[in-house]
């Protein structure tokens, strides 16, 4: 996993009525002070290698926060790096922070809430001493100024919309509590806002990373405020809704709405950065294709979210279809149904001839054709409209968008098991679903176009030998990174600490009679696209991806450390939980648990796919294990004692009748 300062960086310009600012925010609910790391317990693993000694010439070196990140935190966050002297005592603005036996430090601090945080590093030995002063940038994430204000950047939505004309635009914007915000047009008509009580932001690595739930805490806050437009011509022209816009964004003042805040005979204004036109009603239809550039270095999915920049929900095959209803400056957004729609890059969208009549496809009769190690379901379409697909344990739900069924027939080709019955449903006039219920469980399902056919193929589990359940399976093993990733402490890379592990695996697993793909043998960054396409191509049974792990700023490394494994569709979960507990008996530290995770390498449904997080890049105890044969193979073995756990399962399971 990469350590980023965070997932978007965001800048706050705020206007204030008066010159007197007050207390920027940052802190957390509480406004705890931290202990320092030489209180903080960490508990090393017993069966993680010693860290050796290091008696070398004393060096601060700070590896993280380096001058080029942004620090994305509150009143506390890490910062971590080594000294070549392991026998040094280190303080960075007089608080102690542990030493390991290699000279390697780690922190959990009090950060200083200036934007530009200066920090004062003393290391000491007996007969040296060594310091360093350096600079990191802060994040702000929000002011809450003294006297009349508006946060500026704050604005949403900002840029080039298009919105249809007949659907209010939301609008939200954060001012001074206990003002009133309105919107100002150009032709001198005002909109009133409402008063919308929140919470305040929480970081997404506190969300997603912090056991601590006390850090979750937020007064409640009354500094933002909300309201609807009805679309209409503002600001510039922001030319044609599919296709590059004007070459320049130079906008009049004189056209723009202003955002006002008043309080008494005091106003302040902020300009709204906006070029607004209303949707043409003519239907604007779109062929979906995610590499444009023809790169050849994509998956071949154009990934949905439900709102602009969330995480991937729905996953379009090149050539799919689709009704654009509406444009938020590289967002594209598409109706599926009377009741869905979805949010896509607007790269990925090519213009169809205008006057392309609107998307209704004719779902036709349906056929399964048994094969070997899967049954493929053809469903006939008039056109290639959006999908979605929702697997079960032992079965799927195929939801068709902008569609009608005519399904006469289903043939279920032959006398084969697997497929136990297929039914189709027509819940709203535009969506089909089709229900699969499946005999055993599912091992993978993938879909694909030919001509206007959408072929929907399900993957049956193998036949596997219990006394020798790695005999003949064909296992892809990425390590992971480069490019990116985390670095430790001694400058250690986590791309070449997960080479070395997956080397170890892959002769484990050979050694075991399995089929062995590696992704990487070498340094060279390899791309995470090719690496997918990779594992779908051999037909691989099990994709495990070797990671290890970093926290983003903020939360504390000390009470935030363990093992984890990732996954993303539901068949691959018992492989995640044989293989976390696996982990977790061999590296003996904490158990973050199996966690469902929006990433690349487990999102491929031909297999059962697992990322795992090993170790901490971080802690010091952990990077030295990972530099060391020793770490390296207790890693390694940990994997391979949980795919074999797992195979002998699903090998049990297929020996028990069906019902």
């Amino acid at each position: 996993m990469r350590l980023t300062s965070s997932v978007r960086s965001v800048i706050t310009a705020v206007l204030l009525a008066s010159c007197a600012p007050g207390s920027p925010g940052g802190q957390s609910a509480a406004g705890r002070t931290p202990l320092p790391s030489r209180d903080s317990s960490l508990v090393s693993s017993p069966l993680l290698p010693p860290v050796p000694p290091v008696s070398g010439p004393l060096a601060i070196r700070v590896v993280y926060p380096s001058g080029v990140d942004r620090v994305d935190t509150g009143d506390s966050s890490f910062i971590f790096g080594s000294l070549g002297n392991g026998s040094a005592s280190l303080t960075i603005n007089g608080q102690p922070v542990r030493v390991w036996p290699n000279g390697a430090w780690l922190g959990w601090i009090a950060f200083p809430l200036d934007s530009l945080m200066r920090f004062d590093l003393v290391a000491r030995t007996a007969n040296d001493t060594d310091s360093v002063t350096f600079a990191a940038r802060r994040v702000r994430r929000s002011f809450r100024p003294l006297g009349l204000w508006i946060d500026s950047l704050s604005i949403s939505p900002a840029g080039s919309i298009w919105w249809p004309a007949q659907e209010y635009l939301p609008v939200s914007v954060r001012a001074a509590e206990g003002s009133q915000v309105q919107i100002r047009l150009p032709d001198g008509s005002v909109i009133p806002l409402v008063s919308d009580p929140n919470y305040g932001d929480i970081a997404w690595g506190i969300r997603a990373f912090d056991r601590d739930t006390g850090n979750l805490l937020r007064q409640l806050r009354g500094d933002r405020y909300t309201g609807v437009l009805r679309p209409r011509a503002l600001g510039a022209d922001p030319g044609p809704v599919l296709g590059e816009g004007p070459d320049s964004m130079t906008v009049l003042a004189d056209s723009l709405p202003m955002i006002e805040a008043i309080r008494g005979i005091d106003t302040v204004r902020a300009m709204w950065p906006l070029r607004l036109r209303p949707l043409d009603s003519l239907p604007l239809i779109i062929q979906l294709d995610d590499d444009t550039a023809r790169t050849g270095q994509t998956d071949g999915i154009t990934v949905g979210r439900a709102l602009p920049g969330g995480t991937y929900n729905w996953f379009f095959p090149t050539g799919t279809r689709a009704t654009i209803s509406g444009r938020m400056n590289s967002d594209l957004r598409l109706r599926l149904s009377s009741r869905a729609e979805s949010w896509i890059a607007g790269a990925d969208a090519q213009p169809l001839q205008r006057g392309t009549p609107p998307l209704r496809a004719v779902v036709g009769s349906l056929t399964l054709t048994p094969a070997g190690d899967r049954v493929s379901l053809r469903i006939p379409l008039s056109q290639r409209i959006p999908f979605q697909v929702i697997e079960s344990e032992r079965g799927l739900v195929l939801t068709l968008y902008s569609a009608a069924g005519d399904v006469n027939w289903i043939r279920y080709g032959g006398s084969d098991p697997f497929v136990r019955s297929l039914a189709w449903a027509q819940p709203v006039a535009d969506e089909v679903t089709l229900t699969l219920d499946l005999a055993e469980p599912l091992w993978g399902y993938r879909t694909r176009w030919q001509q206007n056919d959408l072929i929907l193929e399900l993957r049956r589990p193998p036949h596997i030998n219990s006394s020798q359940p790695l005999d003949g399976r064909r296992i892809v093993v990425d390590a992971g990174h480069p490019p990116l990733g985390a670095t430790g402490p001694t400058g250690f890379r986590e791309a070449d600490a997960n080479l070395a592990v997956a080397l170890i695996l892959e002769q484990l697993l050979r050694e075991a009679g399995a089929q062995v793909v590696m992704t990487r043998m070498s340094g060279q960054p390899v791309e995470l696209y090719p690496r997918v396409r990779l594992a779908d191509s051999v037909d691989a049974d099990l994709l495990i991806s070797i990671h290890n792990n970093a926290l983003p700023d903020g939360v504390n490394p000390f009470t935030n450390n363990g093992t984890s494994v990732f996954y993303n569709h539901i068949q691959s979960i018992p492989l995640a939980r044989a293989v976390d507990r696996a982990l977790v008996r061999q590296l003996g530290v904490r158990d973050l648990g199996v966690g469902r995770g929006d990433l690349a390498l487990v999102r491929p449904t031909w297999m059962p796919a697992i990322l795992c997080e090993g170790l901490f890049m971080m802690l010091p105890d952990q990077e030295s294990a990972l530099m060391r044969p020793e770490g390296q193979q207790l890693y390694a073995r940990g994997v391979f004692d949980g795919i074999v756990r797992f195979l002998e399962e699903r090998s049990r399971q297929a020996d028990i009748p069906n019902e």
